[in-house]
């Protein structure tokens, strides 16, 4: 079986190659299909002037194997009428019959006589006896014509095609059998009044040669025009598939970050002009995309350096906020309540300031991992219990619901606590009071964790919108935990950065969830998760879903 498996993939192999040039090559399937289409035509023609040349060839011999056979005819009847009554008629016959076969040597033809003929009781005709050109297989004499030729009511020229066979009892050497006309008639003895079936066999060699030699010339021109064809067709088809495949491979090396790599120009014809939009494309591309780069770069700049430059202020206002807030007492309730949001809106400050500097740094590739194996189970505990306070706040349960054992990852944990922290608060934020579910579990590959709500839920496209920085699903909505909008898109970094997957489903009324998976290790490859996207008790109610992953 192994065997025989071995030798049908390597049968299955050029299939296989001829299979993949077919898809992958223009200028493959443009010849091919020409040099088919062409096979065809040039079949059709052949075949069209073959059946001409030999219904021609066939036609002239029939109609001179006729014409020779009624004048051998005609010349045997009219000796046979003027011979003398005192000569016996079985001699005298004889003696023509040899002269016409001698005769027939000659030009190429055999001659057979059948008789006398009588008639049976079915009113079929029998000969008695026969006389033929020596070395004929009387078998070449087809039974159909002999039948028609012997019925008492046929007086006419009758012949038929057939193949002449050849015995070899002249002495001669061993012939090949050919196709030939068999032309047969009745000749009659007037001086006894018997009947005899003549037949004349004239072979068609020479037609048939010169069928085969048109055939060869025909399919020998065919082929050499099928190659004429395939050859031209793929000049000329190189001619447009070569540029367009430099305009690939220049497309490649742009997307690659060539950005100045370029066409080369030939001529003012087509591709000449299709090179030159190309190139232009191509500057105008550059272009843009260093003029965003520059912009990226810039904003970049901008917020790190605007976030470092406030840190020190901040620090400054930290201190004195923290004065007046310890010393709220002693103020009167419109100054103390005053120092209390002065102090909430520090903190939230600090926060924001604190994301943006996160953000500069993956923006600047500055982020990194500082890993060690950890219970995603544990990291869920410890983020659910100091969410506690904020969950009752909100008339929000939050429950664990672990799937299995322990769930250990190489991941770094101050990084994994702020991703878990973002699913739960968010969750919080948009359970409308209902309970939040965190469920996590294990597999042979990694460990993932899912946060379930069933709150207001994602409309259709926000599963992605929901990873952008600063994007709210209600503008209206205010964010009542103090988030600063750059928590879900940190957590995407911050996921992509293990080179894990953050997910979101979500449908409008029956609530999201958020799923984090990651590989075993920091790093590595991740083909499934150990939990679904959809939950269980999503019912059939339509939903989106999407991924953010490592590219």
């Amino acid at each position: 079986m192994a065997a025989a498996r071995r030798v049908r993939g390597v049968a299955a192999r050029p299939l296989r190659a001829v299979g993949t040039l077919w898809r992958r090559s223009i200028q493959a399937r443009v010849v091919l299909s020409t040099v088919v289409l062409s096979a065809v035509v040039v079949s059709l023609v052949g075949w069209t002037l073959l059946q001409q040349v030999t219904d021609g060839l066939v036609q002239e011999r029939v109609k001179e194997a006729v014409a020779e056979s009624g004048r051998a005819t005609e010349d045997l009847q009219v000796s046979l009428s003027a011979a003398t009554p005192d000569f016996e008629a079985s001699a005298q016959l004889a003696s023509l019959m040899s002269t016409e076969i001698s005769r027939g040597a000659v030009r190429g033809y055999d001659v057979v006589l059948v008789g006398p003929l009588s008639v049976d009781a079915d009113g079929r005709a029998y000969g008695g006896g026969q006389r033929f050109t020596p070395g004929l297989d009387l078998t070449s004499l087809p039974d159909d014509l002999t039948e028609r030729v012997g019925a008492p009511q046929e007086n006419s020229q009758l012949w038929t095609f057939t193949r002449l066979r050849y015995d070899g009892s002249d002495g001669r050497a061993a012939r090949p059998d050919v196709p030939g006309v068999a032309v047969g008639t009745r000749l009659v003895l007037p001086a006894d009044g018997d009947t005899y079936a003549l037949y004349h066999l004239f072979p068609m060699s020479a037609e048939q040669r010169t069928i085969d030699l048109v055939e060869r010339a025909i399919l020998t021109s065919g082929v050499l025009l099928l190659i004429l064809v395939a050859a031209l067709t793929w000049l000329v088809t190189r001619q447009v598939v070569t540029p367009v495949r430099l305009a690939r491979r220049t497309a490649e090396r742009l997307s690659s970050g060539r950005l100045e790599q370029r066409m080369l120009v030939k001529g003012d014809d087509d591709i000449a002009r299709l090179a030159t939009s190309f190139n232009h494309m191509a500057s105008s591309l550059q272009k843009q995309i260093r003029k965003l780069e520059d912009m990226s770069a810039a904003q970049r700049r901008f917020v790190s350096d605007v976030s470092h430059e406030l840190r020190t202020p901040l620090t400054t206002v930290r201190m004195a906020s923290d004065v007046l807030h310890d010393a709220r007492d002693r103020f009167d309730p419109v100054t103390a309540r005053s120092a209390e949001l002065l102090q909430n809106e520090l903190d939230r400050f600090e926060t924001l300031l604190a994301d943006l500097l996160e953000i500069s740094r993956f923006d600047a590739g500055a982020a990194a991992l500082e890993v060690e194996d950890v219970n995603l189970l544990d990291v869920a505990h410890r983020v659910v219990g100091s969410l506690a306070p904020l969950a009752a706040q909100r008339d929000v349960r939050i429950v664990v619901r672990p799937q299995g054992g322990p769930c250990v990852v190489e991941a770094d944990t101050r990084r994994l606590e702020r991703i878990v922290r973002n699913l739960v608060t968010n969750a919080i934020d948009y359970a409308d009071s209902s309970d939040v579910v965190v469920l996590v579990a294990a597999d042979a590959e990694g460990s993932a964790l899912a946060v379930r709500d069933y709150g207001v839920g994602l409309r259709p496209g926000d599963e992605v919108r929901v990873f952008n920085r600063f994007w709210r699903a209600d503008p209206s909505r205010v964010r009542r935990s103090g988030g600063t909008g750059l928590g879900l898109s940190i957590s995407q970094e911050d996921a992509r950065l293990h080179g894990g997957w953050l997910e979101a489903w979500g449908a409008p009324g029956a609530g999201s969830q958020f799923r984090l998976s990651l590989p075993r290790r920091a790093g590595g490859t991740l083909a499934a998760s150990a939990l679904p996207l959809v939950p269980a008790d999503a019912g059939l109610v339509p939903a989106r879903s999407g991924r953010v992953s490592t590219p």
